[in-house]
């Protein structure tokens, strides 16, 4: 199931520096594709960590497992919250689907 010869994966980053700094040695059928710097409109997703971090907010949590029950507690949340994604997520300027 992972990158390889018949199998590629690109991965869209941004230019931030844990992005960018040092070396990277990428397996085989992984490409790295870095964003433009100050373009934060191709990488829609960046504006939802607002959302899932409500979920961490001044918690405290004494095992790894209970932060990511947190996390995906607040996921399901928000998957009965379209139209909260969609106003964070789709710019005016994106060609819309047809209906």
């Amino acid at each position: 199931m992972g990158a390889g010869k018949e199998r590629r994966i690109l991965l869209v980053v941004d230019r931030a520096g844990w992005h960018t700094g040092g070396e990277v040695d990428l397996p085989e059928g992984i490409n790295l594709e870095l964003l433009p710097k100050g373009s934060p409109e191709l990488m829609p997703a960046e504006r939802l960590w607002a959302l899932t971090n409500e979920a961490l907010a001044n918690g405290l949590f004494e095992e790894i497992e209970e932060v990511e029950e947190a996390l995906v507690q607040r996921c399901v949340e928000l998957l009965d919250q379209p139209e909260a994604i969609r106003d964070l997520t789709n710019y005016h300027w994106w060609p819309q689907a047809a209906a």
